[in-house]
């Protein structure tokens, strides 16, 4: 798949990824060494990431020490409320109601029926990701579930277009849970940012005070290792 800078992305594509960080200071050293980001203020105390000048991911601070330390993906979203109410109607719920972001556009947070998060965003001013399918940038969204069945069903519904239309080019994958990880491991989505070379880059990870999780291993889309950064925050790193 190649690069993209894109203005508008179609209802249920991977637009947007950010973490929520105990630390977004030690964030930005971190990404900042791992995938050459820079960084600017953002909306609130978050900080956005820039690769080549453009926007690539969001940094923010956690709001309650119990929330978990994590990646999330957005879907691209044209109405959010009315994503919202189908996403109830087919089994997941929805634990963010829609809440504008400053001019920058309306975002959710929701669970599929197996409970793995995922978020939506309206655009406003802000359309998503200025560049992708690149190193140091967003590449893949997998979702590790229990049933991909049910999966398949949900998000099937949820995004059909995106997901199996004409020219569908949807950056998302399902797998079963016990592929990567532990039966035990709930199900949830996993976010993967291109490298030049998987190897390098697991050094870089280890340096940097991260760890290696899983891999490296051979997927249909690429070379993948799992890894979580230095404040425990887990995302995979993809060499195409």
């Amino acid at each position: 798949m190649a690069e993209n800078r894109a203005s508008v992305y179609a209802e249920g594509v991977p637009c947007w990824v950010d973490a929520q960080l105990p630390d977004v200071d030690a964030g930005r050293r971190f990404y900042g060494e791992l995938f050459g980001w820079t960084f600017e203020a953002a909306y609130g105390a978050s900080v956005w990431a820039r690769l080549d000048g453009e926007p690539v991911a969001a940094l923010a601070p956690k709001t309650d020490g119990r929330m978990p330390t994590v990646w999330t993906v957005y879907f691209s979203t044209p109405d959010a409320e009315a994503t919202a109410r189908r996403i109830q109607v087919a089994g997941g719920q929805v634990l963010m109601a829609p809440l504008p972001v400053g001019d920058l556009g309306t975002a959710a947070l929701a669970t599929d029926p197996e409970g793995a998060v995922f978020g939506l965003w309206q655009p406003g001013v802000h359309q998503g990701f200025g560049v992708r399918h690149r190193p140091g940038t967003f590449a893949w969204a997998q979702l590790y579930a229990r049933d991909t069945g049910t999966a398949n069903t949900f998000y099937g519904h949820l995004f059909h277009d995106a997901l199996f239309g004409p020219g569908a080019d949807p950056d998302f994958g399902r797998a079963p849970v016990a592929d990567v990880f532990p039966e035990v491991m709930p199900p949830h989505f996993l976010v993967h940012f291109g490298v030049a070379d998987c190897e390098a880059a697991l050094g870089a990870v280890s340096r940097l005070g991260g760890r290696v999780q899983a891999g490296p291993f051979t997927a249909s889309y690429g070379t993948v290792a799992v890894v979580t950064d230095n404040q425990g925050a887990s995302f995979a790193v993809l060499q195409r």
